[in-house]
């Protein structure tokens, strides 16, 4: 289960995965009045979801993985009337009812620890070599550009950072003069969040350069792109985007915002001392290290505890 928010989905969809167990998705759309409430005060949470194929009935999992705000009364509530045959875990601080669930999966930056926890360095993911490669085979358009290949991961502002029109095109202006200098091509997928000004600013700023800008029209090169690129560009704003081009091995440029909070600070300079991300000061980089291995490691651990369970539960 997740708040249907892109980020939350691939690290409920890539921890799911990581399993190897058979699931189905859940993408929770909140109904009045639970969308006008905290989750705390949520009464009935298995009727809170709205939408076609989203009723959260029997027969209940042996297993319900949740991911944002939105997913924590439901899962716990989906634990519970599971009698003692279903579990939960749940991927982020919860903020609540963390003695419940029987596995967490939290990264360092958030400081939470406890016995049932497990720490990973960046945000979950479901990127893989085979995903990767696949997803490269889908966009055989894209082997034809010009090397280096850039590959520029936009965010947008959030509570924490800014991303206003003048930076972004402070952004754009330094790949463009990145790629004046070396050749090479920029392949440019922006999120939600950087909306449709910033859009054409992007647009506006590398027109006449080699790449590709993805518009949100048609199939998502986003996997594609990252599968494709020598080197990856990637806002401040998003541990999930960081993490994610992290998973590539490739050498992974910081674009600085600002703006930034302690948390956001203790991720990044967690990149840095492994030797993963560089600030992007103008120049593209080369250099080496290992992907960190957050996503199989949860996936396996979360495995074990299912197994287990299953092995010593009493038939239903």
């Amino acid at each position: 289960m997740h708040d249907g928010k892109p980020g939350m989905a691939s690290q409920a969809l890539g921890l799911a995965e990581a399993t190897g167990f058979p699931f189905s998705e859940k993408p929770l759309s909140i109904r009045r009045p639970w969308a006008r409430l905290p989750p705390l005060l949520w009464l009935a949470p298995l009727a809170a979801p709205k939408g076609a194929g989203l009723s959260l009935a029997p027969p209940w999992p042996d297993l319900v993985i949740g991911c944002g705000r939105n997913t924590v009364r439901p899962a716990l509530a989906i634990r519970r009337a599971g009698g003692g045959h279903t579990l939960a875990a749940q991927i982020q601080d919860p903020q609540f009812g963390r003695d419940e669930f029987d596995m967490l999966f939290v990264p360092e930056h958030d400081r939470l620890r406890g016995p049932r926890i497990v720490l990973t360095s960046g945000a979950i993911h479901r990127v893989t070599p085979e995903r990767l490669a696949a997803e490269r085979r889908r966009f055989p358009a894209l082997d034809a550009l010009a090397r280096p290949v850039l590959g520029v991961l936009i965010g947008g502002a959030n509570r924490t950072y800014r991303l206003d029109l003048r930076r972004l095109g402070e952004i754009a202006e330094m790949i463009a003069a990145a790629l004046r200098r070396t050749g090479g091509s920029a392949v440019v997928t922006p999120s939600r969040r950087t909306g449709q000004p910033g859009l054409a600013v992007l647009r506006e700023r590398l027109a006449g350069l080699p790449g590709a800008i993805w518009d949100g029209a048609g199939d998502n090169p986003y996997y594609a792109y990252l599968a494709t690129a020598d080197a990856l560009l990637v806002t401040a704003d998003s541990v999930s985007m960081v993490s994610e081009a992290a998973a590539t091995g490739k050498p992974v440029h910081i674009l600085g915002l600002d703006g930034g909070d302690a948390k956001f600070a203790r991720f990044h300079e967690t990149m840095r001392k492994a030797g993963i991300t560089r600030p992007f000061t103008g120049e593209i980089e080369r250099w080496s290290y290992k992907p960190p291995d957050d996503t199989a490691r949860a996936g396996a651990a979360l495995r074990e505890l299912v197994l287990t369970h299953l092995a010593i539960r009493p038939p239903v």
